[in-house]
């Protein structure tokens, strides 16, 4: 059984680790440490005592309050050593403004990028194709319409596209995923769509990777459309401007730069 909590005290807690956040001094806002194996264990067994059916992933001391961050499922959460409480909510350093939980969450949950099956999507080269960007992307879904528009003016990219239909929101996404993929011209059939809405002279009854897809995007812990996955892996739901996804795009390639430096 997974821990629920009610969007009320969701708020509350929010609301409450917001204002400890904006009170913290700047210098406090270093990397967290990692903690010795055996603490992490003990505070992992006992997170797993008292939330049965929890996922628990990292869990790192945070340089303020003496407090520790866990990865709670798809969240992420701060407590005590002893686990006396629980603090759900943002921590933001108010020198710069940055959400320090989101930049977390964002580092953990980084995707191994050059792992991902990228024969399950479909490619789109524009301009030199030099960077990479990845989605997951419903055809029905009008955020994704939107992010697709900002699309049109990108360049210097190489988009690959996973046909991830969400049935529960889209129950005719998945029809048109395959139709689009069973095209002759998977990229020009999907631009059309969102343009026009119209779909390729075909029944869809070809081999297509769906199943596989969604098996993907669940391990991965994508439930929202549009997801992007940037070159560094890191994840970003939603449908951003385009401003904010070159910005995005720079960002992961100084990422991907500094890793290379660093091994060698």
């Amino acid at each position: 059984m997974k821990f629920a909590m009610s969007p009320s005290l969701r708020h509350c807690l929010a609301a409450a680790a917001l204002a400890l956040g904006v009170s913290l001094a700047g210098a406090a806002m270093a990397q967290a440490a990692a903690l010795p194996a055996a603490e992490t264990a003990a505070l992992k067994q006992q997170f797993e005592q008292k939330f049965p059916g929890a996922a628990i992933g990292v869990i790192t001391k945070s340089p303020y309050f003496g407090l520790y961050e866990v990865q709670f499922d798809d969240t992420l959460v701060y407590t005590d050593s002893k686990l006396t409480y629980v603090f759900v909510g943002n921590v933001f350093d108010p020198a710069t403004k940055k959400n320090l939980t989101e930049a977390k969450l964002r580092q953990i949950n980084r995707v191994p990028v050059e792992n991902l099956p990228l024969d399950l999507a479909f490619k789109r080269v524009k301009g030199n194709g030099a960077r990479k960007l990845i989605v997951f992307s419903d055809a029905d879904c009008p955020f994704c319409a939107r992010l697709e528009k900002e699309f049109r003016t990108i360049d210097n990219v190489t988009i690959y596209t996973f046909l991830f239909p969400i049935d529960q929101l889209h129950p005719d996404a998945a029809r048109k995923s395959k139709i689009i993929w069973c095209s002759a011209d998977k990229v020009k059939s999907w631009d059309a769509f969102f343009v026009s809405g119209k779909l390729p002279d075909n029944k869809g009854d070809c081999e297509n990777p769906l199943d596989a897809t969604q098996a993907l995007g669940n391990s991965l812990r994508i439930t929202a459309t549009p997801t992007m996955i940037f070159a560094d892996g890191s994840m970003v739901p939603g449908a951003i401007p385009l401003a904010q996804i070159e910005n995005e795009l720079r960002n992961a390639d100084a990422e991907v730069k500094k890793a290379a430096a660093a091994k060698k």
